[in-house]
C-alpha cells in the first residue's frame, strides 16, 4: 500500500470521462454509478484513504480491522452493496477539537466505508467539472469570512440572501 500512484485503468477511465466532457459540452453522464463500484476504483480509493490515516467513525472500524478481515473481501462486499444499490452512508461521529483561542471546534468523522465511497465518487466525478468549469466566472468560490459559497452567475439559484447582485448560499445548508 506504499505506492499511491494512480493505476493505469483508473487514469484511462478519468481521461475518457474528461475527453467526453470536453468534446460534448452538453453531454449528460447518466451511468456513472457503476464506475464507482469498479474494483480498481475502490482499491485506489482505499489506498488513498489508508494513506490519510484518520480515526474510526461511529462503527469503530479502523484500517487495522479491515486488514485483519481482508481488504479484498471488504472491498468486494462494498462493491456488491454499491452495485445492488443497498449502500447507505453511516451517521457522522462528532468530536470537538481545541482551537488556539481555547474554544472547541466541531469535527465530523465519517466511517472508513463512507470515506472510501466518497473518494471513489471523487475519482469518477472529478474529471467532468474540471472541463465544464474552466472559466473563473463559472467556478464555485468559497467565501471563508461568511461561510458561504458564491454560485456562478448563470447557475439556477436556490433561495438565499441577495448581496450585491449575487446570490449567496449559506454553507452548510441550513446554517444561515
Amino acid at each position: 500500500m506504499g505506492n499511491l500512484s494512480t493505476p493505469n485503468s483508473v487514469q484511462k477511465l478519468q481521461m475518457a470521462l474528461h475527453a467526453k466532457a470536453k468534446a460534448e459540452a452538453g453531454y449528460r453522464f447518466y451511468a456513472l454509478y457503476d464506475k464507482i463500484s469498479r474494483e480498481d476504483i475502490l482499491a485506489r480509493s482505499y489506498a488513498q484513504c489508508r494513506s490519510n490515516k484518520g480515526a474510526p467513525g461511529v462503527d469503530g472500524q479502523d484500517f487495522g480491522d479491515i486488514e485483519a478481515y481482508g481488504v479484498e473481501r471488504w472491498l468486494g462486499e462494498l462493491a456488491l452493496a454499491l452495485r445492488q444499490e443497498t449502500y447507505r452512508p453511516d451517521p457522522i461521529r462528532r468530536v470537538f477539537i481545541p482551537k488556539a483561542n481555547g474554544k472547541l471546534r466541531p469535527l465530523g468523522i465519517s466511517t472508513v466505508r463512507d470515506r472510501v465511497c466518497m473518494t471513489a465518487a471523487m475519482l469518477v466525478l472529478e474529471p467532468i467539472p474540471r472541463v465544464r468549469l474552466r472559466r473563473p466566472e463559472d467556478k464555485l468560490r468559497s467565501r471563508p469570512s461568511t461561510g458561504a459559497i458564491r454560485l456562478p452567475s448563470r447557475a439556477k439559484r436556490p433561495t438565499g440572501g441577495d448581496r450585491g447582485g449575487r446570490t449567496v448560499v449559506p454553507w452548510p445548508p441550513g446554517s444561515g
